[in-house]
């Protein structure tokens, strides 16, 4: 695991040098392929040196998080081209995969909050640094403020484990039967996913980040929460038995609300970013059902989520960077003009609703029967939860692409081969990867 921390930290000069742009980018790439073949089927943890290690959860969070960072590369060319501070730009994403790289691979909780913090910092800079609009800033304070706000009580929970039971290694969690601990624990986890009362921040900060923000935000940033989750809820069995319907009810009614809200905005990139926060209402329920089925559920949605919800905010840059305007008043008739960029419109509206072939598919399935066999009442808010993100999907597909043509639209470029191939890296995974996806479901 090291080499690869060191891999990185000797990038850094190389993010400094002038035109060596795209040379990042595919060292990036190369990372990715060299990652993938230390790939391991076994669940248990491999590659251990000091406190860092990886199972198949972390390792599929780390190959994601290599993936997306090329990927953000890939999209932001318009920095590049407008020379917009880019030796900046990339020296942020290299800090950003490092601190992403160390909170995945960290076996220890505390290694853990503090890469989990840190990871924080460059995304903030990012929006701050690289937004389109003033409002960016408040963007930015709901972010840290909202983050920083739940992740004290989880440093002094944190102290608090410690203290009593001698040892923060993830293998080595005893039930803690403490509501205070549950609650200061996880509450910084369910914000970032974020669970439906505490999302107010993300919608905010997905309409002001650049498009490098939005895709490691809606990628990575969400799937952090999960991943947290995922790893500390092994001390909560007994108290999470109790109270987790709590947390189970609010995710799948507030998805309802939030797909009911995603019907009546005006702006592509807030109606993408809502959806995300009905999509990863629903992997939270299924962490929270505490049975295998819901777990591999969870864990196959935020894999195609990270992949299908960037390239959808990839494509919500693109009619941007062309029409200046990302209303949906405005980006009308698109398939007139933009015919081949309509099918991607298609396919990753399609992906969104979790149409065959995609993952979206598998980890929806998973996540059903999880609910259901958890409590058949579930079902009454499932049908909604389903039905309006497949309404969502469509309005966002046939407000885009049909309707009368907007008059402004003066001159126009097509779209470039980058662009295909940024979307054709997004869209073939996430189809791709369903063929085989039993190696999702062996991680426990």
């Amino acid at each position: 695991m090291m080499k690869f921390l060191f891999m990185m930290i000797f990038l850094i000069p190389l993010s400094f040098k002038k035109k060596l742009f795209w040379l990042n980018q595919f060292i990036y790439f190369l990372m990715f392929f060299m990652y993938l073949f230390i790939f391991s089927f076994n669940y248990l943890f491999m590659n251990i040196s000091y406190s860092f290690g990886c199972d198949l959860l972390s390792y599929i969070m780390i190959l994601l998080t290599f993936w997306i960072c090329s990927l953000m590369i890939m999209a932001s060319v318009k920095i590049y081209k407008n020379n917009y501070y880019y030796n900046m730009f990339l020296f942020l994403i290299l800090m950003l995969m490092i601190s992403l790289y160390c909170t995945f691979s960290s076996m220890n909780l505390l290694l853990f909050y503090l890469f989990f913090e840190m990871s924080l910092i460059p995304t903030l800079i990012l929006i701050i640094g690289w937004g389109y609009q003033p409002e960016r800033i408040q963007a930015g304070i709901y972010l840290l403020f909202y983050t920083m706000f739940a992740s004290l009580p989880m440093m002094i929970s944190i102290f608090f484990y410690y203290n009593n039971y001698n040892s923060l290694d993830f293998y080595y969690f005893i039930d803690v039967n403490n509501l205070f601990v549950y609650i200061s624990m996880n509450m910084v986890f369910l914000i970032k996913m974020p669970m439906y009362f505490v999302h107010l921040w993300l919608p905010k900060a997905h309409v002001e980040a650049p498009v490098s923000g939005s895709m490691i935000l809606a990628g990575i940033m969400l799937k952090l929460g999960g991943y947290g989750l995922m790893r500390v809820m092994k001390m909560f069995i007994s108290i999470g038995l109790k109270i987790n319907f709590i947390f189970i009810i609010i995710s799948l009614v507030g998805g309802i609300f939030i797909s009911l809200m995603c019907l009546r905005q005006m702006d592509i990139k807030s109606l993408i970013a809502y959806s995300s926060v009905s999509h990863m209402g629903l992997v939270l329920s299924g962490i929270m059902t505490f049975n295998y089925w819901g777990m591999c559920g969870a864990f196959l949605m935020m894999i195609a989520h990270g992949l299908c919800s960037s390239g959808l905010f990839c494509l919500a840059n693109i009619n941007y960077e062309r029409l200046e305007s990302r209303s949906l008043f405005l980006n009308k008739g698109l398939i007139n003009i933009l015919p081949s960029m309509s099918m991607w419109w298609f396919l990753f509206s399609a992906c969104n609703m979790s149409a065959p072939p995609s993952l979206n598919l598998v980890g929806e399935i998973l996540l059903i029967n999880s609910l259901m066999g958890w409590s058949i009442l579930t079902m009454f808010t499932l049908v909604f939860l389903l039905f309006f993100s497949a309404v969502y999907s469509l309005y966002l597909y046939s407000y885009t692409q049909h309707g009368k043509l907007n008059s402004s639209l003066f001159s126009f470029s097509m779209g470039y081969i980058r662009e295909y191939l940024l979307l054709f890296l997004h869209w073939f995974p996430l189809n791709l990867l369903i063929l085989k996806s039993e190696y999702f479901i062996l991680w426990i």
